[in-house]
């Protein structure tokens, strides 16, 4: 079954923290009959709507089909993690790429997270870009790692905002007894991402941006997108679903596969600094990661467990709890007054797909859990690549994204047997 339709109701906003804590927009209307524009968008999540805003200011017509409300997938769902880079490091980036390409690839994220601050400063100062991320390890393995990532960063790329933390140090900081180190990014940040989400819309909607709700897509005529109530008729497509994409393209579908994420906000702590001494987000280095940050209300928003199928379980709440009371036992008689899952798109080696997939139609998606920055710097080199300025759009498509074996008909089970692997491997401490 799509994932559109599988675990949501048709246009409703899941039961989160953020949906509670947004100002809602009235609902857009549906696309009705035929109609026209010069670049046509499916997906009013991050990318699409950062596509949407730099074309308009170039001057394009343009008009975004949303199956359901702005940002009602990942785009609104998510740990709000604006993290610097990419999943695969800079040193694993010069070994497939080169050392030019990387350079450049980090010059893009880089960027990507300026944008976050500035668009959200100039259209949705609601979502408090907050800066800060600190990332924990398990093991002096993954610290060595860690820190040789962040010499490189430091002696190559000029990046001296990431600080490593000795075990004692970290654990002033984030208050689990499991972590044996980890850094603090200070160039990174989070952010309210659905608010963020409804401010970029409220920016396009002012440049004349047509975005249409309720506009499902369920096939793709060469440059007509049809929905069960219009057909909408453009000189560009551009592919935004990221893991909510039903199978419009072959290609897409057999690079970019959806996986669920589940998050949990606790009531209000007495005290946040019992869990976290200062206003930041955190994500470790567990495989089926964990991610996690205090509220503005103080409650404390914690993101892990995952599933492989497209349904979510009958019940997210307990496994969730369980996970987050292993880090951190002082947790423990603490309830959720939200629970709430989401999809968002994966590729095999984690990095983004971003790509043309035919004469006059590009995509973007699977940015793995990266997702809150790379969108920006997707959007904005989609919007170039329309207008004829391709290069930064062509260096982000060398992120290496194979195939998943089989294509799309064996993504899904290949993945639960490669995510269930791994977080054996997690759970072992391997």
């Amino acid at each position: 079954m799509n994932p559109l339709f599988r675990n949501d109701a048709r246009a409703a906003y899941p039961p989160s923290w953020y949906a509670d804590t947004a100002d809602l927009q009235p609902e857009r209307t549906p696309l009705n009959g035929t109609a026209t524009a010069d670049v046509a968008i499916v997906g009013a999540g991050f990318t699409g709507l950062t596509a949407a805003l730099h074309l308009a200011q170039k001057g394009y017509q343009v008009t975004v089909l949303e199956a359901h409300r702005v940002g009602f997938g990942a785009s609104g769902r998510n740990g709000g993690q604006v993290g610097s880079g990419f999943n695969m490091d800079q040193i694993a980036l010069e070994s497939e790429l080169g050392q030019s390409t990387a350079r450049s690839l980090w010059a893009l994220s880089e960027e990507a997270k300026d944008m976050v601050r500035t668009l959200s400063a100039e259209h949705a100062p609601e979502a408090r870009f907050m800066p800060g991320v600190a990332h924990g390890v398990y093991s002096s393995r993954e610290a060595a790692h860690h820190r040789a990532s962040l010499e490189h960063l430091s002696t190559q790329y000029g990046y001296e905002q990431a600080d490593w933390l000795e075990p004692d140090d970290f654990r002033v900081l984030v208050k689990s007894p499991l972590y044996c180190g980890g850094y603090l990014d200070r160039g990174a940040g989070h952010i309210h991402p659905l608010r963020y989400c409804l401010g970029l819309a409220r920016a396009c909607e002012a440049l004349g941006v047509t975005i249409h709700e309720r506009a499902a897509v369920h096939s793709q005529s060469g440059n007509t997108l049809n929905t069960d109530a219009g057909q909408l008729t453009a000189d560009h497509i551009v592919l935004a679903g990221n893991g909510y994409l039903p199978n419009l393209n072959k290609r897409y579908a057999a690079k970019v596969s959806p996986i669920n994420s589940f998050i949990g906000a606790t009531e209000p702590l007495d005290d946040h600094r019992a869990v976290l001494a200062k206003d930041i987000a955190v994500a470790d280095d567990k495989f089926v990661v964990n991610y996690y940050r205090m509220s503005e209300d103080g409650r404390f928003l914690f993101g892990g467990r995952e599933n492989y199928g497209i349904g979510f379980p009958k019940d997210i709440q307990t496994r969730l709890h369980e996970r987050m009371v292993s880090l951190f036992p002082q947790l423990a008689g603490t309830r959720f007054s939200h629970v709430w899952g989401g999809t968002l798109g994966i590729t095999m080696t984690r990095v983004p797909f971003v790509e043309r997939i035919g004469p006059s139609t590009l995509a973007a998606g699977g940015f793995s859990g990266h997702g809150v920055a790379l969108t920006a710097i997707a959007g904005r080199t989609i919007a170039e690549a329309i207008a004829g300025q391709a290069e930064r759009f062509d260096t982000l498509s060398q992120l290496p994204t194979p195939a998943f074996p089989g294509g799309s008909a064996f993504r899904a089970p290949i993945l639960t047997l490669a995510m269930t692997w791994y977080g054996l491997r997690d759970r072992l401490g391997l």
